[in-house]
C-alpha cells in the first residue's frame, strides 16, 4: 500500500506543477487582454475627447430663428423743441445661437440701460420718418451686440426688431 500511496501522490504533484504553469499562462493572457481592452477604450475616449474639444469651440446654431422679447416695453421721454415727448418701444432680439440669447437674458439690466439711454437721446424730427427709425434700430442692434459680445466673445445677436413703436 505504501507503493500505491506514492503513486497517487506523484500524479498530484505533477498536476500541481502543470496547473501552476497553466495559471501563469492564463494570468499573462488575462493581463494582455486587459491591456488591449484598456488601450482600445482609452484610445476611443481620447479620440472623443479631442473631438469634444473641437465641438466646444464650435458655436451651436439652430436652424430656426429664436426670439427673446425684451419685456416690458421701453418707455422714455425725449427731446422736442415744443414739448415733452414720450416714446414707447417694444423690442425683440433674434438669433440662431441659443447661448447668445441666454447671455442677452442674463445681461438684461445692462441691455435695458443701454437702450433707454439710446432711446432717450433721440430727436422727434428724426424718428418721425422711416429712415430715422431704421437708423435707431441699427444703433440699438449695435449696442446689444457689443454687450453680448463682451460677455460671450462673439456678437451672437443677428437682429433686433421693434415690435411696437409709439411716439406721443
Amino acid at each position: 500500500m505504501a507503493q500505491n500511496e506514492q503513486v497517487t501522490e506523484a500524479p498530484v504533484s505533477i498536476a500541481k506543477k502543470g496547473s501552476s504553469k497553466t495559471v501563469v499562462i492564463m494570468g499573462v493572457a488575462l493581463l494582455a487582454m486587459a491591456g488591449v481592452c484598456a488601450y482600445v477604450l482609452l484610445g476611443t475616449r481620447g479620440a472623443q475627447g479631442a473631438a469634444g474639444a473641437t465641438d466646444d469651440a464650435k458655436v451651436v446654431m439652430s436652424k430656426q430663428e429664436q426670439y427673446l422679447p425684451m419685456d416690458p416695453p421701453f418707455v422714455v421721454n425725449f427731446r422736442d423743441d415744443q414739448s415733452m415727448r414720450f416714446l414707447q418701444v417694444g423690442v425683440s432680439l433674434m438669433s440662431h445661437d441659443a447661448a447668445a440669447l441666454a447671455a442677452a437674458k442674463d445681461a438684461d439690466p445692462v441691455i435695458r440701460n443701454a437702450l433707454v439711454m439710446l432711446f432717450s437721446s433721440q430727436d422727434y424730427s428724426i424718428l418721425s420718418d422711416a429712415a430715422g427709425k431704421q437708423k435707431l434700430q441699427a444703433q440699438a442692434l449695435a449696442a446689444v451686440r457689443k454687450i453680448v459680445g463682451d460677455r460671450l466673445g462673439r456678437p451672437g445677436i443677428e437682429a433686433l426688431y421693434f415690435t411696437s413703436f409709439v411716439m406721443q
